[in-house]
């Protein structure tokens, strides 16, 4: 798949890769701002192409993330996002209260803006922004940041990539809580709601320029 744009347009095309199932390379053409993702310049699209379409061009393996939202003891939503999930608080909330556990055993309460679990991919995203660690894409971990902690001891780290993730939000009333998914798609979550969140079952394979 050639994807012209930006990295926006790359990780929408990456969520449906990823939700159908499939590993589909992509060729991520720069007509955007931004070029993480999208490396290709326009006079290097033909090149480019050619050494794809020939087997010449390198294929780098991306880690995906896939997110379950428990809500009742059902599954809610399922998503796949190759750069990060993240829960944050609307714009005129207080900060929100999260509970965070690494498979069953409870680690962190984080009191903050908001709470990022990026991969090695997404490092370099929002992650970044937020004060966590860049992580080189061929690392096998995954990056959990809380976003402006009210508690210094709240800092990012870094876990195996076979790990899972769970938050769940303390709320009340007053407060509204959000999780997106790659800056795509999100919806608002509920006191009870469980966020999973673990290594997707497929890769992205993301075509290099030469």
């Amino acid at each position: 798949i050639i994807v012209l744009g930006g990295d926006g347009t790359l990780l929408g095309m990456a969520t449906r890769i990823g939700q159908a199932g499939r590993d589909t390379p992509i060729l991520g053409v720069n007509f955007g701002s931004l070029g993480f993702l999208t490396e290709v310049t326009l006079p290097e699209l033909y090149p480019s192409l050619e050494a794809a379409l020939s087997g010449r061009a390198h294929i780098e393996e991306r880690l995906m993330l896939r997110s379950t939202v428990k809500r009742q003891g059902a599954v809610f939503a399922s998503h796949v996002a190759l750069n990060d999930v993240v829960m944050t608080k609307a714009a005129r909330s207080r900060m929100i209260d999260l509970s965070v556990s690494i498979g069953e055993e409870f680690v962190t309460r984080v009191k903050a803006d908001g709470l990022i679990v990026a991969s090695p991919t997404g490092s370099t995203a929002y992650n970044l922004a937020a004060g966590g660690p860049i992580v080189a894409p061929s690392v096998d971990a995954l990056v959990v940041t809380p976003i402006a902690p009210h508690t210094l001891s709240n800092r990012p780290i870094i876990i195996p990539a076979s790990s899972t993730v769970r938050v769940q939000p303390h709320m009340d009333e007053r407060d509204e809580v959000f999780v997106t998914f790659d800056g795509q798609a999100g919806f608002e979550i509920e006191e009870g709601d469980e966020i999973v969140v673990c290594r997707a079952e497929q890769t992205l394979h993301l075509i290099r320029p030469s």
